[in-house]
């Protein structure tokens, strides 16, 4: 961690000189620039002064922040092709996330394995094709360009109502694929 860089963040967030912090922690202008440019180093106690008048603390200072990832690229996508059902995950991991989306292609004739009821719901969104959403003993035709949505405790599975190939969007709340 570049301490002397962070504190020289902190203080242009706050939109304070380095004069202006150096009167707040009774310090002079010449060790603050020392020490964002990491020519000294404070003690704890000088450092907690200097955090405190920037409103922090010692926990937040030192708190590392892993850098979220937001865009996946199909290179990280994760296939499984099994009986004319070709499931892509899109998010890596996403298991450990509130939802989890995956790209179902279905092959003429084939369908999903039935799902257990299980808690949560279930949404998608059809790319190509027909589908017939079966919930427990009802059926529900969906086609290209249409959404479902449902509660999933009712056991239920997805079939491909097509002649050729049905694509859609399946997003699980939470994570069940």
């Amino acid at each position: 961690m570049d301490l002397g860089k962070k504190i020289r963040e902190m203080r242009n967030q706050k939109g304070l000189t380095q004069e202006e912090l150096a009167d707040r922690c009774e310090l002079t202008k010449g060790y603050i620039s020392q020490l964002e440019n990491n020519v000294n180093s404070p003690s704890i106690a000088t450092l907690t002064d200097i955090l405190s008048a920037l409103g922090s603390n010692l926990s937040e200072f030192f708190r590392e922040e892993t850098e979220e990832k937001v865009v996946f690229t199909k290179e990280e996508f994760f296939e499984k092709d099994s009986d004319g059902v070709l499931f892509k995950w899109l998010i890596p991991n996403a298991q450990k996330n509130m939802m989890e989306p995956v790209l179902v292609e279905l092959a003429e004739g084939a369908s999903t394995a039935g799902d257990i009821p299980h808690e949560g719901e279930e949404f998608g969104f059809v790319l190509e094709g027909r589908i017939a959403i079966v919930l427990g003993s009802q059926h529900y035709l969906c086609k290209k360009g249409e959404a479902f949505y449902y509660p999933a405790e009712k056991p239920h599975c997805i079939l491909n109502r097509s002649k050729g190939k049905s694509r859609f969007l399946w997003i699980s709340t939470p994570p069940n694929f």
